[in-house]
């Protein structure tokens, strides 16, 4: 008897550890639930694979992208230039136009990068940026970029500033959404609402007018595409990647 009760007890806590295991592992992350499978949203990451991923412009993923503890990782301790050595910038295979987008990120320190939507691939761009419209992430405490208007994380890259700085700091994750409907646009960041304007229209010209991307034709202009994520040389993670058509 001693013995059965034994082994029924092993068997007890072999399967209170696995699953406490799993739940460590996933943290809740990379799962929709089932009133968000009702309301049409979609993952694009599930945290065990990078399926549905790959380099702009090419058709497979460069092996600096990683899955790292049901996260989308970018490894950036081999350097190539400005960005990753087997890195380079990310897309989605989807193509979306009106969208209610959310992401988890975290940087490292000093690190920037960029999520980009909208955007365009052909061999007459050699970067999404040059077509996408680019929401900041940054390290705003130690990387010069978190110190210029339009450039800090949440920001629209170069083109419009949040009404307040709610990032997180280094290596903690910050909540980002982006809903975009019909050229509206808002942005919230760890749930406080950042950014709200309007794309495609003169006053939106006008702010693209005054920037590089001027000298990007088609640059903020095209009304769907793909989502990407920059390499931009700094290690980076994301998580909970998901999105709803509208």
């Amino acid at each position: 008897m001693k013995k059965t009760t034994a082994i029924i007890v092993s068997l007890f806590c072999m399967i209170a550890s696995a699953n406490a295991q799993k739940k460590t592992f996933a943290n809740d992350t990379n799962l929709l639930t089932e009133k968000q499978k009702k309301e049409g949203w979609q993952l694009l990451f599930d945290g065990v694979s990078t399926i549905g991923w790959h380099t702009f412009n090419k058709t497979i993923l460069g092996s600096a992208w990683k899955v790292d503890g049901g996260t989308l990782h970018l490894d950036s301790s081999k350097k190539e230039g400005w960005q990753t050595a087997n890195g380079g910038d990310i897309v989605y295979d989807k193509i979306f136009e009106n969208f209610d987008f959310k992401i988890e990120w975290k940087i490292s320190k000093g690190g920037n990068s960029g999520i980009m939507f909208y955007v365009q691939e052909g061999k007459q761009y050699e970067y999404p940026w040059q077509t996408g419209i680019e929401c900041q992430v940054a390290d705003n405490q130690n990387n010069e970029d978190g110190k210029i208007d339009k450039c800090r994380a949440g920001d629209l890259y170069d083109l419009v500033s949040c009404n307040k700085d709610v990032a997180k700091p280094e290596g903690v994750w910050n909540q980002l959404e982006i809903i975009s409907k019909n050229g509206k646009l808002r942005v919230f960041l760890n749930d406080v609402k950042v950014i709200s304007t309007t794309i495609w229209d003169r006053n939106w010209k006008g702010l693209i007018d005054a920037t590089k991307f001027k000298e990007m034709p088609g640059f903020g202009t095209f009304r769907t595409g793909k989502i990407a994520l920059q390499d931009h040389g700094a290690a980076v993670w994301y998580r909970n990647i998901m999105i709803k058509k509208l």
